[in-house]
C-alpha cells in the first residue's frame, strides 16, 4: 500500500455565509428572537405597536393644516373621511406658531431673536468643535442658510435681512480663516444678546462689559502678589463698585451724545420657546463654572469655604425648584430697595442658575472623587500650584468623567424651564398652550399643541444627548 501526497494548486472561491448568519435574519435572531423569553417579549411588543399604530394612524392621516377654527377642521375631516372619522387639527399650529416660538414679541422685530439664536451657534461653535475648522464652518454655514430662508419666508424688512445675513457671512469668513478668533464672539455674545433681545441703547451692554474689564485689570494687578483667590475677590468687588456707582453716570452722559438704539422690548413680551431658550441657555452657561467652583470649595481644606459650599449645596438641593421660583417672583422683591425694578426674567435666571449649580457641583465632585490619588501626587511632583494642577491635570479628567451627569443635569434644567408658568411667565408648554386653547376658535383643541411643543423639546434635548455621546467618544482614551 503506497502513500499518495496531495498538493492544492488553486484556492476555493469564497462562499457567502448561510442566510441565518447574515443580514436582517441574523440581526433578528440576535436582538429579537435570541431565546424563549426574548421571543415572547418581542411578539408582545410588535402586537402592542400594531394596535397603537392602527388606532392612531387615521388621526394622523386625516390631519388638517388649513382651517381657521376647530369646528372647520372637524367639518373638513367629516367631509373627506366620513362623519365618524377623527383627524388632527394642525391648523392651530399653522395659525399660532409665532406665539409658540416668540410669545408676544412684535412681528416686525422677529429678526432680532432669530439673529440672536443664529449667533448662539456661532458662539458655541469654537467650544463644541475646538479642533475642527471644517465642522465650525459647516455649522455656521448651515445656520446662515437657515436664517436667510426663515427671514425670507417671514417677509423681513430688506435692511434687517441684509444686516442679519451679512453679520453671519462675515463670521463664516472668520470661521474659515481664523476659527480661534470666534472665541471673542463667545465672550461677547451674552452682552450682545441682551441688547439684541431687550433693545435700548447699545451703551448699556458696553458699559456693563467695561465692568468686566475693570475686574480683569484688578485681578491682573492683585493676583501676582496676593494669589488667585484674593485677586478674584478684589476684582469682583471692583466690578461691583463700577456697576453700582460708575456705570449709571457714564451711561447717562454717553447715551444721549452718541445715540445708537434698538426699539426696547419689555420682558412681558417674551414667551414660548424664546423664553425657554433665554432662561435655559443663560442658566446652563453660568451654572457649569459656578458648579465647578462649588465642587472645589466642598473639597477645600479651608474650613470656612468648605462650610459655605456644603451649606449652599445641601440647602439648594433640599428645596424644590418651584419654591425657588416663587421666591424669585414674590419674596425677593421685599429685600430690595423701594421702587427697585428688578426684571422678573433676570430673577428667574439667577435662581434657576443657583439651583442647577448645586446639582452640577455634586456631579463634578463625583468626577473629582473618581480620579486616583496618583494624579494629585503627580501634579505635586511636577511642582504645580493648586490652580495650575486643577487647570492642567485634575479638572480635564474630572470633567471627562462627569460628562454624562452634566449633560443630564442640563437636559433636566432645560425641561424645567416650563415651571416658570407658575410665576406668571408664558412658557411654551403651559402658558402659551393655555392662551391658545382659551381662544374661542380653538376651544377643545388638546393633543396638537402638546405634540408640537414636545417635539421641539425632544429635538433640543436629543441634540444635547447626541453631542455628549460624540464628546465622550472623542475624549475616549482607551481602545477596548
Amino acid at each position: 500500500m503506497s502513500d499518495t501526497n496531495f498538493v492544492r494548486t488553486e484556492m476555493l472561491p469564497p462562499v457567502a455565509p448561510p442566510v441565518s448568519q447574515r443580514g436582517v435574519v441574523r440581526w433578528l435572531r440576535e436582538n429579537l428572537f435570541s431565546g424563549p423569553l426574548n421571543t415572547i417579549l418581542s411578539l408582545l411588543a410588535v402586537a402592542a405597536l400594531y394596535y397603537l399604530i392602527k388606532a392612531s394612524l387615521p388621526w394622523w392621516l386625516n390631519g388638517v393644516w388649513n382651517a381657521t377654527s376647530l369646528r372647520e377642521c372637524r367639518d373638513i375631516v367629516a367631509a373627506s373621511a366620513g362623519p365618524d372619522a377623527t383627524g388632527a387639527c394642525w391648523a392651530v399650529i399653522r395659525e399660532r406658531w409665532h406665539q409658540f416660538l416668540f410669545g408676544f414679541y412684535l412681528p416686525e422685530l422677529w429678526w432680532r431673536p432669530m439673529l440672536c439664536f443664529a449667533l448662539l451657534f456661532v458662539a458655541l461653535a469654537p467650544v463644541l468643535y475646538s479642533d475642527s475648522r471644517r465642522n465650525i464652518a459647516l455649522l455656521i454655514g448651515a445656520v446662515t442658510a437657515l436664517l436667510a430662508l426663515c427671514l425670507l419666508l417671514l417677509d423681513t424688512v430688506v435692511l434687517h435681512l441684509v444686516v442679519s445675513v451679512g453679520v453671519m457671512l462675515a463670521l463664516l469668513v472668520v470661521a474659515w480663516t481664523a476659527p480661534r478668533k470666534l472665541l471673542w464672539v463667545t465672550l461677547l455674545y451674552p452682552f450682545f444678546a441682551v441688547w439684541l433681545l431687550w433693545g435700548g441703547s447699545v451703551w448699556g451692554p458696553i458699559t456693563t462689559l467695561l465692568g468686566v474689564g475693570v475686574m480683569a485689570i484688578a485681578y491682573r494687578l492683585v493676583a501676582p502678589s496676593l494669589g488667585v483667590v484674593m485677586g478674584s475677590s478684589i476684582g469682583f468687588v471692583a466690578a461691583c463698585l463700577w456697576w453700582l456707582f460708575a456705570q449709571g453716570p457714564l451711561l447717562a452722559a454717553v447715551a444721549p451724545a452718541l445715540p445708537f438704539d434698538l426699539q426696547p422690548v419689555t420682558s412681558d413680551k417674551f414667551g414660548g420657546f424664546l423664553l425657554a431658550f433665554v432662561i435655559g441657555v443663560s442658566s446652563i452657561s453660568i451654572s457649569l463654572p459656578l458648579g465647578i467652583l462649588l465642587a472645589l470649595g466642598r473639597r477645600s481644606d479651608m474650613l470656612l469655604i468648605k462650610t459655605l459650599s456644603v451649606g449652599f449645596i445641601e440647602f439648594v438641593r433640599g428645596v424644590p425648584l418651584i419654591t425657588m421660583l416663587f421666591t424669585a417672583s414674590l419674596l425677593l422683591q421685599y429685600f430690595l430697595p423701594p421702587r427697585t425694578n428688578f426684571d422678573l426674567i433676570l430673577r428667574v435666571v439667577i435662581l434657576v442658575t443657583l439651583f442647577s449649580a448645586a446639582y452640577n457641583a455634586e456631579v463634578v465632585r463625583g468626577g473629582l472623587a473618581a480620579l486616583p490619588r496618583g494624579q494629585y501626587e503627580a501634579a505635586d511632583a511636577l511642582g504645580l500650584d493648586y490652580w495650575q494642577a486643577q487647570r492642567l491635570i485634575i479638572m480635564p479628567q474630572a470633567l471627562k468623567i462627569s460628562i454624562p451627569g452634566i449633560v443630564s443635569t442640563f437636559i433636566g434644567l432645560f425641561k424645567d424651564t416650563t415651571l416658570v408658568s407658575f410665576v406668571g411667565l408664558n412658557d411654551p408648554l403651559k402658558g402659551i398652550t393655555q392662551i391658545v386653547r382659551a381662544d374661542i376658535n380653538w376651544k377643545g383643541i388638546y393633543w396638537e399643541p402638546y405634540i408640537f411643543v414636545g417635539a421641539i423639546f425632544f429635538l433640543a434635548c436629543f441634540g444635547m444627548s447626541r453631542y455628549s455621546m460624540y464628546l465622550e467618544q472623542k475624549l475616549k482614551t482607551d481602545h477596548r
